[in-house]
């Protein structure tokens, strides 16, 4: 039997399987989040955060520094509410000590 396997887009994939389609889609969500509370963080900590998981109304921001976590743990309560203002139901958003480098 000679069977060709054939390459499909990321996003083919993602749509025809069940829980790729659920995580890409949070991996959109979270994105959008992200860009709805960037005008709250101050441009120079804006490259130090990342979109991280949504885990029911739990969102995890990654951030690159324990310095920049610092300051954005301040940040939270407004944070949260321009989300919810957004329409998102957040409870709580939670921060991530991470890496930029990949």
């Amino acid at each position: 039997m000679n069977r060709r396997h054939h390459a499909v887009p990321v996003h083919q994939a993602a749509e025809e399987a069940p829980t790729l389609a659920r995580l890409a889609q949070l991996a959109r969500e979270s994105a959008e989040r992200l860009k709805a509370i960037e005008p709250c963080i101050p441009a120079p900590l804006r490259t130090s955060v990342r979109p991280g998981p949504i885990d029911g109304t739990t969102w995890c921001l990654l951030v690159d520094s324990s310095a920049a976590a610092a300051k954005l743990r301040q940040l939270l309560p407004v944070l949260q509410a321009r989300l919810i203002s957004s329409g998102w139901q957040v409870t709580a958003i939670r921060l991530k000590l991470g890496s930029h480098k990949a």
